[in-house]
């Protein structure tokens, strides 16, 4: 079997089922057990099932106002860690929204305490939902969230919800995915997607329609990203409808059933909601990649198929291409055989796998995934070359493990691991939130393709010297 156990994990041999390393020679089912609970004694680098629902689902909306129950630790961690998603204040009725990038200003907790873990926090929570409403009446919606102290207490969030839509006349809406929820924070995506739809979607009307419309799900417009599908969509004459849920407002999920076409984009946290429009309003969705030239341009086609627009989407991609061209060649001049570990939360790390190979020339050394389920994986395989170490929730000694033998010459990956890749001396661009992007589109790729180059030719690197310790060298 092509399972691998490392080094590091000699006392945690549960790890070795998780680590792969590709061998197209053996059966098309071997890959990393994943989407498994955290082995106890390796230290995850996971999210949990609330950040899944606050911190990708919903944190990205500009017109609600979110409620964390729950002690302050979590509502510092349900705002902090949130990921730049910029919105626009122009509303889709015209109106502006009156506070700019809302979402990423404002976080409303409960601040629960000793007594209210033994009594109950309802009443809180019912008294925090009324002075958020009048702290901030410019919301057109409040999301509360149920988080592990909330969950093992037992409160009711879906009766504080109900009884305060009636009372504020305004959508308020209970969002149950406590951080043990589920073994990754993946759990949070598939909670969010379900309360969205059995909730919201199909309960409002859109201010008009199109025979052009979408839904253009999965996108979150991280550092501007949905932005840039933006233009291209309405160069060929198509209105996104609905964003689930980059730069979107909460009326947007209200009438996502009236789309004509929904687009998956990240098929990890989005699906779901997808699958469930088209079952019951009959709306389909085709899943589609826009990371690189050539899948953003295949899936561009395929969206101008679909709406007899094949031409216009051959325009946006010619005029694109001609631009970017030349930065692709010099990037690629550059970058040609430096060995690369892709290391995202989910599916960015087949996402870009290909496109770096392809038009930057760097070889894909490792792949990894936080959050990854079994058809990601397989995703991973195809794109990966033999030999390729694939493993799932890699911890930190693991992380310094394939560093020293896989030898990346830069890492894509999270926050949370950043500063550990710099302190072993290799360069790390972080792949979730961006270092200046967007990164999608033919331009987010050269964007990418410039932070890459940047941080690999920083002159930095060139003054950290590593001396070894000689045995006996007191501390």
């Amino acid at each position: 079997m092509p399972h691998c156990l490392l080094d590091v994990d000699k006392d945690i041999p549960e790890r070795e089922k998780h680590v792969y390393i590709k061998n197209s020679n053996e059966p098309r089912h071997c890959q990393p057990h994943c989407n498994k609970s955290t082995i106890p004694g390796s230290m995850t680098e996971r999210g949990c099932a609330f950040a899944g629902v606050k911190g990708v689902i919903t944190g990205a909306l500009k017109d609600v106002a979110h409620v964390v129950h729950s002690p302050v630790g979590c509502t510092a961690y349900g705002n902090g860690t949130t990921k730049r998603y910029p919105t626009n204040p122009l509303m889709p009725d015209g109106t502006v929204f009156p506070i700019e990038n809302f979402n990423l200003k404002h976080i409303i907790g409960t601040d629960l305490n000793e007594s209210d873990v033994v009594f109950g926090g309802m009443n809180k929570l019912k008294k925090v939902i009324r002075e958020a409403a009048k702290e901030y009446p410019e919301a057109n919606a409040i999301y509360t969230y149920a988080t592990c102290t909330t969950g093992l207490i037992g409160d009711d969030l879906d009766a504080v919800c109900k009884e305060m839509s009636e009372e504020l006349g305004k959508d308020v809406v209970a969002f149950n995915a406590p951080g043990f929820a589920g073994p990754t924070q993946s759990k949070g995506h598939h909670v969010g997607n379900y309360t969205i739809f059995s909730k919201l979607v199909g309960t409002k009307e859109p201010p008009k329609t199109t025979d052009y419309d979408i839904n253009l799900i999965g996108e979150y417009n991280i550092d501007g990203d949905y932005w840039v599908l933006e233009k291209y969509f309405k160069e060929m004459g198509i209105n996104v409808l609905s964003k689930f849920t980059g730069d979107a407002c909460h009326d947007e999920l209200c009438w996502m059933h009236k789309a004509k076409l929904s687009l998956v984009r990240c098929q990890r946290s989005a699906t779901y909601v997808a699958k469930l429009i088209e079952e019951k309003y009959g709306v389909p969705y085709i899943k589609v990649d826009f990371f690189g030239p050539r899948y953003c341009a295949e899936n561009l086609i395929a969206v101008g198929k679909y709406f007899g627009k094949e031409e216009e989407a051959n325009a946006v991609i010619k005029d694109r291409m001609d631009k970017i061209q030349p930065e692709l060649d010099f990037y690629k001049s550059k970058l040609q055989g430096k060995k690369i570990w892709i290391s995202a939360g989910g599916p960015k790390s087949w996402h870009f796998a290909e496109p770096i190979n392809e038009f930057l020339g760097m070889e894909i050394v490792a792949l990894s995934g936080l959050f990854e389920h079994e058809d990601g994986y397989e995703k991973m395989k195809d794109r990966a070359k033999d030999g390729t170490i694939i493993i799932d929730d890699p911890n930190t000694l693991e992380m310094e493990e394939i560093v020293e033998k896989y030898k990346p010459e830069i890492v894509l990956g999270g926050i949370k691991e950043k500063y550990l890749f710099h302190k072993l001396g290799v360069p790390s661009v972080m792949i979730h939130s961006y270092e200046n992007g967007p990164y999608i589109g033919f331009e987010g790729f050269v964007n990418m393709a410039k932070d890459i180059y940047s941080a690999i030719y920083n002159p930095a690197w060139k003054l950290m010297e590593f001396q070894e310790e000689e045995p006996g060298d007191a501390k």
